[in-house]
C-alpha cells in the first residue's frame, strides 16, 4: 500500500479500500493517538490540581493569583492550537505526534523541579504554567490528523473516542495527582517532601511528583508515535492551502459553538476544584474535582455516535438548553447570603453540566466534517474526479477547521477560571460569571437553530 510510514493512497470512502487493510491501519493509528492525547490533557491541567495544593507546601499566594495559574495554561495552550491546527498536513501527522508529544517533557520536568523548592519565585510559575500550553495544543493537530484516516460515517464515532478518550487525562491528572503527591514514589531521586500541619498532626506533601510522574510515560508515547503511526501523502498541504477557511463562514459559526462546548468543558475543569474551595471551604475539593471531567470525558464518544445516526446539529441544539438548565441549577444550589447553599446539589448540577458539554463536544465535532464535505460536494462538478477533489479538498479543510475551532474553544479554559476569580474579587461570589455564560449558551442556541438544525435549514448537518 505504501511504504512503512508514507501512506501514498488512502482512500478511505472506497469500501473495498478500507476493507482489505484501510481499517486496520486507520485503528492502529487512532489507538496511538489517544494515549499521546491523554497525555497532552493531563499536562495541560496539572496547575488545577496543583494550585489547590500549593500552601500546604509552603507557598503563599492569593485567590487571585492562584487563579492565575489555572488559567494561564489555557490561554497559552488556545493560542498554540491556533498554529498545531495547521501542522499535520505540513510535516505530517506521526512525525508532528511524535514531536509535540516528547515537547510535553519540558512542563513536566520543569514543575518537577520547581516545585521542590518553595523559594521559586512567582513569575516562574507562570512561565511554566504557560508551557504547560503545549499540552494544550496537542488537541488541535491530533484531532485534525485522525479526521484524514476514517471515513465520512465513521468519523464522528473515531474523532469522539480521540478526543472523549484523551479528555480523559483531565480527570485522570485530578485522580491521580493526589494520590503521588502525599507518597514518596521517586525516593530520593524525587527530592525531599514539604511538611506541614492539619489539626495539629504533622504530614507530608511531595508536589513535585505531580510533574514527575508523567515522565516515563510521555518517553513511551512519543517512542509509540514515532515508530508506530503514519503519514498520509494525499493530506499534504501548504499553510496558504489551509488558510482558506479564515473566508469560510462556517468555519466561525463552528468555532463559537465549540467556544460552548469544549470551552465549557475544559474551563469548568481548570475552575471547579478554586470555586469549590471558594465557595464551600469544609469541601476538599480534590476528592471530587476528576468526577466532572471523567463523566465529560467518557460521554464525548456517545455525542459522535449519536450524532452519526442522528445529526449532530439536533444533538447541539438540545445539548445547549441542557447547559442552560444546567448552569441555573448550579446558581441555586451556590451559598447566597444568609443561605449556606448545598454542595451536594453543586456537585450534580456540575456533574450534568460536564455531561451535556461532553456530548456537546462530540456532535459539534461530528457537524464539521459533514459540513465542509457537503458544501465543497455541493459546488464542485458532478463527474467523478470532480467529486472525488471535491471530498480531497473538503477533507482538508475539515480538518483545518476541525483544529482551529479547537483552539478558539479552548480559551473558554483562560476565560471561566478568570470569570470567577474576577466575579469573587468585585462582588464576593461568581454568581455574575455564571449568569454571563447563560447568556452566552443562548447565543450558541440561536445559531445551531438558525443555520443546521430548523426545517429548511441553510446547511443541515
Amino acid at each position: 500500500m505504501s511504504t512503512p510510514y508514507v501512506l501514498k493512497r488512502w482512500e478511505p470512502e472506497q469500501a473495498a479500500f478500507w476493507k482489505e487493510g484501510g481499517e486496520r491501519i486507520a485503528q492502529r493509528n487512532l489507538w496511538i493517538s489517544i494515549p499521546a492525547l491523554m497525555l497532552a490533557f493531563i499536562v495541560w491541567m496539572l496547575w488545577s490540581v496543583v494550585v489547590v495544593n500549593l500552601n500546604k507546601a509552603g507557598f503563599s499566594f492569593s485567590k487571585n493569583q492562584m487563579f492565575w495559574l489555572t488559567a494561564l495554561p489555557a490561554l497559552s495552550g488556545a493560542t498554540l492550537r491556533i498554529f498545531y491546527s495547521f501542522l499535520v498536513p505540513i510535516f505530517g501527522g506521526r512525525r508532528w505526534t511524535a514531536i509535540s508529544t516528547a515537547s510535553l517533557l519540558i512542563p513536566a520536568l520543569g514543575m518537577g523541579f520547581a516545585l521542590r523548592d518553595t523559594s521559586t519565585s512567582y513569575p516562574t510559575l507562570l512561565v511554566l504554567a504557560l508551557l504547560c500550553g503545549f499540552g494544550g495544543g496537542n488537541f488541535s493537530s491530533s484531532m485534525a490528523n485522525i479526521s484524514f484516516f476514517f471515513p465520512k460515517a465513521k468519523k464522528g464515532l473515531a474523532t469522539g473516542l480521540n478526543a472523549g478518550i484523551g479528555n480523559l487525562g483531565v480527570s485522570v491528572v485530578q485522580f491521580v495527582s493526589p494520590l503521588v503527591i502525599s507518597l514518596a514514589v521517586f525516593g530520593a531521586l524525587g527530592g525531599e517532601g514539604h511538611a506541614y500541619t492539619v489539626a495539629g498532626e504533622g504530614k507530608t506533601i511531595w508536589l513535585q511528583n505531580a510533574g514527575f510522574v508523567w515522565v516515563p510515560f510521555i518517553v513511551i508515547s512519543s517512542l509509540a508515535a514515532w515508530f508506530g503511526m503514519n503519514d498520509i501523502a494525499d493530506a499534504k498541504a501548504s499553510f496558504a492551502d489551509q488558510a482558506v477557511i479564515f473566508k469560510r463562514k462556517h468555519n466561525w459559526l463552528m468555532c463559537w459553538l465549540y467556544l460552548g462546548t469544549f470551552g465549557s468543558f475544559i474551563g469548568f475543569s481548570a475552575g471547579l476544584a478554586l470555586l469549590t474551595q471558594s465557595q464551600f471551604p469544609n469541601v476538599n475539593p480534590t476528592k471530587y474535582a476528576f468526577l466532572g471531567p471523567l463523566v465529560g470525558a467518557l460521554v464525548r464518544p456517545v455525542g459522535g455516535w449519536v450524532s452519526d445516526k442522528m445529526g449532530g446539529a439536533r444533538v447541539t441544539f438540545w445539548t445547549f438548553l441542557g447547559m442552560i438548565l444546567a448552569v441555573l441549577g448550579v446558581l441555586y444550589f451556590l451559598p447566597n447570603g444568609a443561605n449556606a447553599g448545598s454542595f451536594e446539589g453543586f456537585l450534580i448540577m456540575f456533574i450534568v453540566l460536564f455531561a451535556l458539554t461532553g456530548i456537546g463536544n462530540g456532535s459539534t465535532f461530528r457537524m464539521i466534517p459533514v459540513i465542509f464535505l457537503n458544501e465543497r460536494q455541493q459546488a464542485a462538478n458532478k463527474d467523478e474526479g470532480a467529486q472525488r477533489q471535491a471530498m480531497l479538498d473538503g477533507g482538508k479543510e475539515a480538518a483545518a477547521v476541525l483544529g482551529f475551532s479547537g483552539a478558539i474553544g479552548a480559551y473558554g479554559g483562560f476565560f471561566i477560571p478568570k470569570s470567577f476569580g474576577t466575579a469573587i474579587d468585585m462582588t464576593g461570589t461568581p454568581h455574575a460569571a455564571l449568569w454571563c455564560f447563560i447568556a452566552f449558551y443562548a447565543t450558541c442556541l440561536l445559531v445551531t437553530w438558525f443555520w443546521y438544525s430548523r426545517r429548511n435549514a441553510p446547511m443541515p448537518c
